[in-house]
């Protein structure tokens, strides 16, 4: 049973690696989107809807889907007094509670919430309420649901991680 939870652990962290990787190169096109901005508003004195408001769909997804490749790389705040000075199966336990109590209940109301938000936007077709801006929100909106999908799936993987540390089957 333990392989198997491993096996799906592995799944979940590649699933993100993959991710993460996506959102590298959607930090690029931000940094070119915004760049692109600016030349076009302090060289030429004219500014795009479209433009600004790709900005922050474009950052929007970079948090949100980055969240999971994130906790992945342990990048997340941690408050490490505690925490720093467990042992190994000391740790395992603060993360398997953190998860359980705390990430996965988070993760499913996030989600529970989101998605008829996302399902109204779809359905009224909402679009940006600027002449000039970005149609599809929903598109947008579903990204909140993914987002804390991926984040969920990788604090599945962060508490089957700590059980085999428990089990004694430790994985690097």
């Amino acid at each position: 049973m333990l392989d198997f939870l491993e096996l799906i652990s592995r799944a979940i962290d590649r699933l993100n690696l993959v991710v993460g990787r996506l959102v590298s190169w959607v930090t690029l096109l931000v940094v070119l989107v915004v760049f692109t901005d600016v030349v076009m508003r302090y060289a030429f004195n004219t500014s795009f809807v479209f433009t600004q408001e790709l900005e922050w769909h474009l950052f929007a997804f970079i948090f949100l889907m980055g969240a999971g490749y994130t906790l992945l790389r342990e990048g997340h705040v941690r408050v490490d007094i505690i925490y720093q000075r467990l042992d190994r199966r000391g740790r395992a336990w603060v993360d398997l509670a953190g998860v359980v109590v705390f990430l996965l209940p988070g993760c499913y109301l996030v989600i529970a919430t989101a998605i008829p938000f996302v399902v109204s936007s779809y359905l009224t077709g909402e679009g940006s309420p600027d002449p000039g801006g970005i149609p599809h929100r929903w598109l947008l909106k579903a990204c909140v649901p993914a987002g804390f999908l991926l984040l969920g799936l990788q604090g599945i993987s962060m508490a089957i991680k700590a059980i085999r540390v428990l089990a004694g089957r430790e994985t690097d």
